[in-house]
This record gives C-alpha cells, sequence and structure tokens, in this order.
C-alpha cells in the first residue's frame, strides 16, 4: 500500500531555511505535470522509506493534489547522516519503469569455502518493471562459484521476473584467489624473469 509524503511548493531562496526547519528541499515531474519545486518533511520522508523502501511507491500530496510517485535520486550529507535533497518522479502505475535495484548474494560460494575473496564490482543492476513490482533488491545465488570466477548479468538474464537493462558483460560478482596466493605467484614469476635475464647474460 503507498503511504502518503505531504509536500508544500517551495521557492529556491528558501533551501538554508528550509532545512534548519526540518525540511528538505526537493523535486517533483514526471507522468502528466510540469517540474516543481518542493519540500518535504526530513522526518515523513525517512519514516515512510523505512516503511515502504528505497523503490517503494509513495503517494506525494502537494497543494491538495496527490500523484504516485518513487524516490528517483537524492543526496546525503554524508556526515551527519542526512537527506538533504530529493527528486521525485511522477508515474503512471500501468506504465513499466527503468530502476536501479539493489544486488545481493546469496549462498556461501566454493571459492570462497576454499579460501577465496567473493567481491561485488557493480552493488545495483537496471530493471524495467511495473511500480507495483518494484523489488527492494535481486537475489543472486553465488554458490557454485570456484576461484577465478565472474557472474555477470549474462549469467542471470532469462532467469528473473524482470527485464535487465545492463550490458550482458555488466559484471555482478568475482571470486579471487586469496592474496598470499597471489603474492607467492607474483614472486614466482619476479623470480622466473631474474632467472631468464640471467641465463642471457
Amino acid at each position: 500500500m503507498s503511504t502518503i509524503v505531504k509536500a508544500k511548493v517551495r521557492e529556491q531562496k528558501e533551501n538554508a531555511k528550509l532545512r534548519k526547519n526540518g525540511y528538505i528541499p526537493a523535486v517533483v515531474y514526471g507522468y502528466q505535470m510540469d517540474s516543481q519545486a518542493i519540500a518535504v518533511e526530513e522526518k515523513n520522508l525517512s519514516k515512510t522509506i523505512r516503511e515502504v523502501g528505497r523503490n517503494g511507491v509513495m503517494k506525494l500530496e502537494v497543494d491538495g493534489k496527490t500523484v504516485n510517485v518513487v524516490l528517483s535520486d537524492y543526496q546525503m550529507n554524508i556526515l551527519k547522516g542526512q537527506m538533504i535533497h530529493a527528486d521525485f518522479l511522477a508515474i503512471n502505475m500501468q506504465e513499466e519503469l527503468e530502476v536501479n535495484v539493489l544486488v545481493n548474494a546469496i549462498g556461501n560460494s566454493v571459492g570462497v569455502s576454499e579460501g577465496g575473496l567473493l567481491q561485488q564490482p557493480n552493488r545495483e543492476m537496471t530493471i524495467t518493471v511495473k511500480p507495483s513490482n518494484i523489488p527492494e533488491g535481486i537475489d543472486v545465488d553465488v554458490s557454485e562459484m570456484a576461484i577465478g570466477d565472474t557472474l555477470t548479468v549474462a549469467d542471470i538474464r532469462g532467469k528473473l521476473d524482470y527485464a535487465i537493462t545492463n550490458e550482458d558483460d555488466y559484471t555482478l560478482f568475482t571470486v579471487s584467489a586469496p592474496r598470499a596466493e597471489v603474492e607467492t605467484e607474483e614472486t614466482d614469476d619476479a623470480e622466473e624473469t631474474t632467472g631468464e635475464a640471467e641465463t642471457e647474460e
């Protein structure tokens, strides 16, 4: 069920004052509406995100008009851990849209059990989906990954209920060799190179 976030129209010069009073400067744009500068209560928005999730559908109420929106982008004050600006995308609930979703690893990798290191170069991927079906995240099974393996979008395309827009070679996970093993191989290579140089002399 969508949650209502109340907003008010704002002027650009009010940003500092709004933040001081607990509001977040924001903008809403998209389906059947022009871009509009607004402000929302930081506590209200944070509470709503906790309830519906980062990709959840919210009802944004501005001057008595209510529209369905998703949080398309936001800026954070890293030191304070507070949101300082938000972008809302007005949506048509019957039309698909592109959204970025978190990718979560599930299962115990064979390579990790052998001492390898599971790495995740990209923590999100982009999918096309109707607003009511937007997942908070997508779980990917990494249990069969051995040391040296790479898992890309090509490996999971067609296995999900969503259309993935990233290219096939978009890397999600890799399992690298233990650092000690890598250092040993580098040392062996260096010794071989030195030996070859001495032989040439």
